[in-house]
């Protein structure tokens, strides 16, 4: 039987977290599925499945010891792998505007109405301190196609005043 794990790791930013927490998997015969890695301004976040033979709580043991030398937080959860069923995003969302409260819950709500499976969402604040700037970059499966998500996107920009851009993604897999 396989033991998936999901590893979710953050902290203050700094060289070796990656090779650290890598290392440590490793050296439990770890084999790591999908990962996300990426820094936040100045924290440092890690999401890993790692399929492992040893028990949760062995893993916990040894990652709790390189998280404590990091002064990293961790979880660990079972899953199910999932590795093989990879979905294909089909349209990519920009979306920016002054910044306001509120404008990703507006935004998911109105594309999760118009049937977008969100797949990634990143953003961040650009501009300057006194006229901030919100960007999100969305990537998902449009299961109702272009002309709803496009059309929900029209009365966000409306009611919220930012700029949205819907693009297909023409994907060529194999």
């Amino acid at each position: 039987m396989e033991n998936w794990l999901m590893l979710t790791l953050a902290g203050k930013d700094r060289p070796g977290i990656a090779a650290k927490i890598t290392q440590a998997l490793f050296e439990l015969n770890g084999n790591l599925g999908k990962t996300s890695m990426t820094r936040l301004c100045g924290s440092f976040t890690i999401m890993i499945m790692v399929c492992i033979p040893q028990k949760q709580s062995v893993v916990h043991e040894k990652i709790q010891a390189v998280c404590d030398d990091l002064k990293l937080s961790f979880h660990l959860d079972e899953i199910g792998s999932g590795l093989h069923q990879h979905i294909e995003p089909d349209v990519r969302i920009s979306i920016h505007g002054a910044d306001q409260a509120g404008i990703v819950a507006r935004a998911t709500g109105a594309l999760s109405e118009a049937g977008l499976n969100i797949l990634s969402l990143e953003s961040d604040v650009g501009g300057l301190s006194d006229s901030p700037v919100y960007i999100m970059h969305i990537e998902g499966v449009a299961s109702q196609g272009l002309e709803a998500l496009e059309k929900s996107l029209q009365s966000l920009s409306s009611e919220s005043d930012v700029i949205a851009h819907v693009a297909p993604i023409d994907t060529m897999v194999g």
